[in-house]
């Protein structure tokens, strides 16, 4: 009973810090009707979900021949019931800022939240 206490205490406090909110995008197959094809579409799995991002390390880009390579460790703070899938597209709207990110693995799920690294999904600078 105690721990449930803290649990939920703890909880309130990670979710006290979410600024932001995300739209969470993935596909699922579809058939299409004329030619009986297979194919995958977008489809929006979740919107307007308080979340936090966290940047654990901002580095400058690092030029290359054809463009300038960006490189951060991107981090998505969520609530653990959320379902994420790996490669998911995730909208962020956070600090007034909407970026879009695509998850690069599987989610970390603790009893308070889950952590999600990121990726952004436009790469070069």
């Amino acid at each position: 009973m105690r721990m449930e206490i803290v649990e939920r205490l703890a909880r309130k406090a990670i979710e006290d810090t979410y600024s932001g909110s995300c739209t969470i995008r993935g596909y699922r197959e579809s058939k299409e009707e004329k030619t009986r094809f297979t194919k995958e579409e977008e489809v929006t799995v979740l919107e307007k979900q308080p979340c936090r991002v966290s940047f654990q390390k901002i580095a400058s880009a690092a030029q290359t021949e054809t463009a300038a390579a960006v490189s951060q460790e991107i981090k998505l703070f969520l609530a653990p019931e959320i379902v994420v899938k790996s490669g998911s597209k995730i909208v962020v709207t956070q600090n007034k800022r909407t970026t879009e990110y695509v998850a690069s693995g599987e989610p970390a799920v603790y009893p308070t939240h889950q952590e999600i690294i990121l990726e952004l999904a436009k790469r070069w600078a």
